[in-house]
């Protein structure tokens, strides 16, 4: 795919804003369940903060005692991480009056000011000996004996008890969002490949208008791309008519010049002496100026009109037939190669007539017996051969035939200027005629057009 391909950039943008917002949804969920988990384990602790005040009862002068608590076999675990401790408040503070078998030998270090009796419980960030970090929940308690002193309970858990649910939360959240990612990746290019399927459509139109298959865009588009369909295909329709109307003025233009020639050769005709032959001979040649430009003319704006498609092979064996009775009298056999194939000249018809007229033509005069015309593809040209099996063109002449009034050999009728005419038309369409040698023994003349398949 192009580094410049507009489904790239949308695939690659939405791709990107698709992860960053998934990758923002996941870090939201897990801090959010972290948060849950830490609520919940603060909420076990505050019940077995409320079981510890229960259970506690005071034993004089200087002891307490903790009876009918609900068992936890982790607080009998030797540092399990659940744990609680009893210190003493008042004139003569004692730390750890009491705790929890899960403590082993270690105290936990608690804050200096501690809450008032019958506030509630107090959350507390600690730590334990080992530097573990520990939630813990506290409270001020006085017993109702006369003796008792007041007292402050804690109890704290581990929050390495909140890591392995969290692990396996993030876990399956990751997975979850993986499968969500490619889902949704699967989505993103469904979309865009629907969504620019259009376009694809209408480069394939304009690819078909380009090679003459189409006058105009066909078919129904969004209508985001209607408008441009609209307009596209009005100047395709302007275009038409702009050549059209060349044509007509250049067919306008023929008559008007064609028709005093006509009367002046036909007035000189009737008449003798050098005058007469000059006017002939002028007339002669401007009617051949005349065609020359005309033709060269038409192919210009053909060249600039779109959708043009002309077969090669009707004209060609038009043209075999055609010369076939013009040279009749010397017995040349005109043929269509059998491997000729049917291609398309993006061109005006006329035009291609014209070329390969004068290329058979020529080769008719020059050749003994015979004349091969082939049609071969070239990349997305087409190329037409003409071989005769004449005397041939020595390589040094093969420039120079194509110039404007040349002829190699004077006893040949003509004027100089079919080869030219060829030449000129064929590079106003961006094609080529050359000289070879012949497989036949004499000359081959190649002229390359552009395709229109």
């Amino acid at each position: 795919m192009n580094a410049g391909s507009l489904r790239l950039r949308l695939l690659a943008g939405m791709l990107a804003w698709m992860l960053l917002t998934i990758a923002l949804v996941g870090w939201g969920l897990r801090t959010l369940f972290q948060d849950h988990i830490t609520q919940q384990l603060q909420a076990q602790l505050t019940v077995q903060l409320d079981q510890l005040s229960a259970a506690v009862d005071w034993q004089a002068p200087d002891r307490v005692s903790v009876g009918g608590m609900a068992a936890d076999p982790r607080l009998s675990q030797p540092l399990s991480g659940l744990y609680w401790q009893i210190d003493r408040l008042g004139p003569q503070p004692q730390a750890a009056l009491a705790r929890s078998r899960s403590l082993w030998d270690q105290v936990l270090q608690l804050p200096d000011a501690a809450p008032p009796p019958g506030t509630g419980f107090r959350p507390l960030a600690l730590q334990d000996s080992q530097g573990h970090a520990l939630l813990a929940v506290e409270r001020s308690l006085q017993l109702p004996d006369e003796e008792a002193p007041p007292l402050r309970l804690v109890v704290a858990g581990d929050r390495a008890l909140l890591a392995e649910p969290l692990h396996r939360f993030t876990q399956m959240l990751l997975i979850a969002l993986g499968i969500l990612a490619l889902c949704l990746a699967a989505a993103v290019a469904v979309q865009l490949h629907l969504a620019l399927r259009p376009l694809a459509l209408l480069r394939q139109g304009l690819a078909a208008v380009h090679r003459g298959q189409t006058q105009r865009l066909e078919g129904r588009y969004p209508q985001e791309l209607q408008p441009l369909v609209n307009e596209f295909n009005h100047v395709l329709t302007q275009n038409a008519d702009m050549v059209q109307r060349a044509r007509t003025q250049a067919g306008n233009l023929a008559h008007a010049v064609h028709t005093p020639l006509a009367i002046l050769a036909n007035a000189s005709a009737q008449e003798q002496g050098a005058l007469a032959q000059l006017v002939q001979e002028q007339v002669a040649l401007a009617k051949r100026q005349v065609d020359y430009h005309l033709a060269h003319a038409r192919a210009a704006a053909a060249v600039r009109a779109t959708g043009l498609h002309t077969p090669a092979l009707a004209p060609v064996q038009a043209l075999l037939r055609t010369m076939q009775r013009l040279h009749a009298e010397r017995a040349i056999c005109f043929e269509l190669a059998p491997q000729a194939q049917n291609l398309a000249f993006k061109g005006e018809e006329q035009d291609l007539f014209e070329m390969l007229g004068n290329l058979i033509d020529n080769a008719g005069k020059w050749a003994r017996q015979r004349v091969v015309v082939d049609i071969q593809p070239q990349g997305s040209a087409l190329c037409i051969t003409v071989d005769d099996d004449g005397p041939g063109i020595a390589p040094d002449q093969r420039e120079r035939m194509f110039e404007r009034g040349v002829q190699l050999d004077e006893q040949h009728p003509g004027s100089g200027l079919g080869l030219n005419i060829v030449q000129t038309l064929a590079h106003t369409y961006g094609g080529s005629v050359e000289a070879l040698d012949s497989p036949l023994g004499g000359a081959r003349l190649q002229l390359c057009l552009p395709g229109a398949d």
